[in-house]
């Protein structure tokens, strides 16, 4: 498992570096339409700062809890019910709740003091992907550890699974330009970037909308799916409210200012 863990994280970080050069070299949204934050070493350091907190997080709570959960688990799986059959259902079953994990992050006023902190990034390249507050890196490993623990799923699938989730993640908060037919093409099955950037639009009707992780077809079967096209010079963030500085968006889930949106 430790193997399988170091391989993930090389796979990860090589996923990252291969974005970062491409969404420079073929830019979707132009760094003159996206404004002068984009280009800024401030808004790298917030981000990187935001995931060098959850990188310390993730050996020492994640992780633990994450194989807790799945080693505490009720033995009620069928022994013959494993290898690639399981493993599938598992993905499926596991994108599927994430998918209603998003949309409560943003129905549910609690949970949004977190999860804003993601979208007040003004703009979106791959290191979006790795913007989240600490609390709501807690929160969603106190979820998983309910659902790993009550489907009884291995350890391993977990693992696998999140590797797709940081993969994807990189994927469609790049600010890469796709062939039109490969955006086309990819988008009836997985999220894209042109799918995910309408999400993070700051327009609330397109921020509450296209929840969907991996796969499209949740947000089609629950209604949740956008029809807004994304555009080079979409504005990206939260409608009504400004980005902050690091310190600032650290304590913004614990402001009384920061439930507003939710009560507007």
């Amino acid at each position: 498992m430790e193997d399988t863990l170091a391989l993930k994280s090389l796979l990860v970080f090589f996923w990252l570096l291969v974005f970062f050069v491409c969404e420079r070299l073929r830019p979707a949204a132009p760094s003159d339409l996206l404004g002068r934050d984009a280009r800024s070493l401030r808004r790298l350091g917030r981000n990187l700062g935001l995931w060098a907190l959850n990188l310390g997080l993730s050996p020492l709570v994640v992780l633990p809890l994450t194989a807790a959960a799945s080693a505490a688990a009720p033995g009620w799986r069928p022994e013959g019910w494993q290898g690639w059959p399981a493993l599938l259902l598992d993905l499926l079953v596991l994108d599927f709740l994430i998918y209603w994990w998003h949309r409560a992050n943003h129905e549910i006023q609690l949970l949004w003091r977190f999860h804003a902190v993601h979208h007040l990034d003004r703009t979106l390249d791959v290191t979006s992907a790795l913007r989240f507050h600490f609390g709501e890196v807690l929160l969603s490993a106190g979820f998983r550890a309910v659902v790993v623990f009550a489907l009884a799923i291995p350890f391993s699938h977990v693992v696998v699974f999140e590797a797709m989730v940081l993969l994807a993640a990189i994927f469609h908060h790049s600010n890469l330009r796709l062939p039109a037919r490969v955006e086309a093409g990819l988008s009836r099955l997985v999220i894209t970037p042109g799918i995910h950037w309408v999400h993070h639009h700051a327009i609330r009707r397109d921020t509450d909308s296209n929840y969907g992780t991996l796969l499209v077809v949740w947000d089609r079967l629950f209604g949740s799916r956008s029809t807004t096209i994304r555009t080079p010079d979409m504005l990206i963030g939260v409608e009504r409210q400004d980005e902050e500085n690091l310190a600032s968006l650290l304590l913004r889930p614990f402001r009384r200012q920061a439930a507003a949106r939710r009560a507007s």
